[in-house]
């Protein structure tokens, strides 16, 4: 036995969209417990994923991503990334290196350069809240050392960040080292949750997220973030199985065929995908069924903003 005091508290990840805070969730954690497309934006609530270190539970804050907000879904997202930041025991500030650096220098895209505005705005509203937080350069195999070093110096300089780790969430290297460190962060008490427990994420939220990812995976070139997907129904069946009603949401007619495809072919193969996925998930034979509706108020649905835990009145 060990007399080491157990511990256990929350840790958010913020960052630009894309920045891959989702990738390093899931590293962290071991686990799948947020949604990765090709798609920016792609998480719209704070998923917690509880990852172990030692004595000490991490609650994984994994937040939308924080840019600036056009419409009420934006500004719920950015007001729910906020919110994670300022209830947790220490804050990440995930950096997209190679897209900083890229729109630093002449070759930058569009993208980087948004990526890099959203970064600039993070760093004024730690300002602003007098916040510090971890520095986590992500993406560090994709650029050159002496560039790294400067711009590690460059952010650093701000004034916002405590330490600084350098990562690859998708190769994983540096992510050990940080997830260290966080765990030392967490204040001593006893554990949320139960240690095979990997999320607190609602199973029908879950299974909402998992058809929403099939969905970009499938039409990302077609569709823009236009969906979403509600679980309706989720029933226990007698012989262990569960029984999965879902709706489609798109906001206009013109969206409907895309999500369907010729002859449902494309609705098949996101059911059969998010189906294989809730299966391993659940550990139990799944039965799904997907409908798809048009509404294009989907997005002033406060019930749907209720499902996923953000404000619909968000300013």
């Amino acid at each position: 036995m060990t007399d080491q005091p157990t511990r256990a508290g929350f840790a958010a990840i913020i960052g630009a969209p894309n920045a891959g805070k989702s990738t390093l969730t899931n590293r962290m954690v071991g686990t799948k417990v947020s949604i990765v497309t090709k798609k920016v934006q792609t998480t719209r609530f704070p998923v917690r994923g509880v990852a172990i270190e030692g004595r000490a539970q991490i609650v994984l804050v994994d937040t939308p991503g924080i840019f600036k907000p056009r419409r009420r879904l934006d500004r719920a997202m950015v007001r729910s990334a906020w919110g994670g930041a300022e209830d947790a025991d220490a804050v990440v500030h995930l950096v997209d290196a190679a897209a900083e650096l890229a729109a630093r220098g002449k070759d930058g895209t569009g993208a980087d350069r948004r990526s890099h505005e959203d970064t600039e705005s993070i760093i004024a509203g730690l300002k602003a809240a007098g916040s510090r937080a971890i520095l986590a350069l992500n993406k560090v195999d994709l650029v050159k050392r002496e560039e790294l070093l400067a711009l590690t110096q460059a952010l650093f300089d701000t004034g916002v960040y405590s330490e600084v780790f350098m990562v690859s969430a998708e190769k994983g290297s540096g992510v050990k080292d940080l997830l260290a460190r966080l765990g030392a962060m967490m204040p001593e008490g006893p554990w949320l949750y139960p240690e095979d427990q990997s999320a607190d994420v609602p199973v029908r939220v879950l299974a909402a997220e998992i058809t929403r990812e099939k969905i970009y995976l499938r039409v990302h070139e077609e569709l823009p973030y236009a969906a979403a997907v509600e679980t309706t129904a989720f029933d226990e069946k007698p012989d262990g199985s569960a029984r999965i009603e879902q709706t489609i949401y798109v906001e206009r007619d013109s969206q409907r065929p895309i999500v369907l495809g010729k002859g449902g072919q494309t609705l098949k193969w996101i059911g059969q995908k998010a189906r294989e996925e809730l299966t391993e998930l659940l550990d139990r034979k799944v039965h799904l069924f997907l409908h798809v509706k048009v509404n294009e108020k989907w997005t002033e649905d406060r019930a749907l903003y209720a499902q996923f835990g953000l404000d619909f009145d968000a300013q």
